[in-house]
């Protein structure tokens, strides 16, 4: 046998990824969270809650209940649609707080990012219109594009979408549905004001629209009044997906979120969840609901929110230092991030790597944008560092900007 006989054959190419997969790229924030992780980083860069503010103590004690009263169920299969003591649960404080919620009208899910995937799945085709605030949700953006939708953003203000805008929209370009974080928005820290959470609920109805409303920071109040939720108004009850999440008020490492939507589309969710990941697992969800059960969520989240508006406070007071002059921000009165623009000729994204060098971090405005980006702007958030360490953090940006700026001239 000759040594070309020996010889292995050349292998054939695999067959590509799909489309979507390849056009798709991975997440800015989590590229720069990579690029800051040294310890003398101060990064306004992540969503991260405070981890010193988690109550691990009650949440260890919670599963260690579960674990010893129940551990067969605890740590077998479960249903779909969520445990039923946790959606008892989570429909008793969503009635609480205005929108009148059985259990069956909620599917728990492993996160609220889950929630916009099934949502994805079971209501977009590749090429239907989906519209989004601009700026919007950075992983919002991905999960629509990865599914194929034609992303359009709706003209907005300090104030959120402009409704007429939106009406003009809807009408002209037929979407399937339109995606909002009204209370203290990420990445601008906004809130829609009532009027206009009334007047986007009406266009739905009256023009035939789906919205999906997130509503992950919405507790973390500072100051002001809670403002209802757009599907408790008349015109969008029977078309609103309302989306929540544990990830901000208890902690994101549990991975629970859930969804109220319309009996039709909650069960083509829990379809596609299905062949997701059959269901969330069972041990969080059990520990979730023995955590509100014997212990009270609000007096804890109160605690937090106290803390995170201390925390918005030192960034405000540190930012006319910190931002050159003519630059602009916004004050949230709750959640966790702030909006601020630089002056026009300023690129955010070219700057960074320049501030990184000083050893702090945020993340740039233009990967938030559907459509042309505003390359002024980035993103801060409040909430992971104390109030001195915001304080440091500033000085720092404040030495990195100027330095680049000076680099530059």
């Amino acid at each position: 046998m000759t040594v070309t006989e020996n010889a292995p054959s050349p292998s054939a190419a695999l067959p590509p990824l799909a489309a979507r997969a390849r056009s798709i790229g991975g997440s800015p924030v989590r590229d720069i969270l990579a690029v800051t992780a040294r310890p003398e980083v101060i990064n306004f860069a992540g969503g991260l809650p405070a981890p010193e503010l988690f109550d691990a103590e009650g949440i260890a004690a919670a599963y260690r209940d579960v674990l010893a009263e129940q551990p067969a169920r605890a740590l077998q299969y479960s249903t779909t649609e969520g445990e039923p003591s946790l959606r008892a649960a989570l429909a008793a404080r969503t009635s609480a707080r205005g929108l009148d919620t059985g259990p069956d009208d909620l599917l728990v899910t492993t996160g609220s990012q889950q929630a916009l995937s099934l949502l994805a799945t079971a209501l977009i085709e590749p090429g239907d219109t989906v519209l989004v605030e601009s700026p919007c949700y950075l992983a919002a953006l991905q999960a629509f594009g990865f599914a194929g939708a034609r992303v359009v953003a709706v003209p907005g203000d300090e104030d959120g979408i402009d409704p007429g805008a939106l009406e003009e929209l809807v009408v002209r370009e037929r979407p399937k549905l339109l995606y909002t974080v009204p209370t203290f928005q990420n990445p601008t820290g906004r809130t829609v004001p009532a009027a206009r959470r009334a007047a986007v609920a009406e266009i739905a109805g009256r023009c035939g629209l789906w919205i999906v409303e997130d509503d992950p920071y919405g507790e973390l109040r500072f100051e002001g009044e809670r403002l209802p939720w757009i599907a408790s108004f008349d015109g969008a009850r029977d078309r609103t997906v309302l989306l929540g999440s544990f990830s901000k008020v208890m902690a994101p490492g549990l991975r629970l979120g859930w969804l109220r939507a319309p009996a039709g589309l909650r069960r083509a969710c829990a379809v596609a969840k299905q062949a997701a990941d059959l269901h969330t697992p069972t041990v969080n969800q059990l520990a979730a609901a023995r955590y509100l059960a014997d212990r009270d969520l609000d007096a804890h989240v109160a605690r937090v929110a106290g803390a995170y508006g201390a925390r918005r406070d030192a960034m405000l007071a540190g930012l006319a230092d910190a931002l050159p002059a003519g630059s602009a921000w916004s004050r949230p009165e709750g959640g966790m991030f702030l909006w601020a623009r630089l002056p026009d000729g300023y690129d955010t994204t070219a700057l960074l790597p320049e501030v990184v060098r000083h050893d702090v971090a945020y993340v740039p405005g233009a990967p938030f944008h559907a459509g042309e980006p505003d390359r002024a702007t980035l993103r801060l958030c409040f909430v992971t560092q104390t109030p001195d360490e915001i304080a440091e953090g500033l000085r720092r940006l404040g030495a990195g900007l100027r330095d680049a700026v000076g680099r530059e001239a």
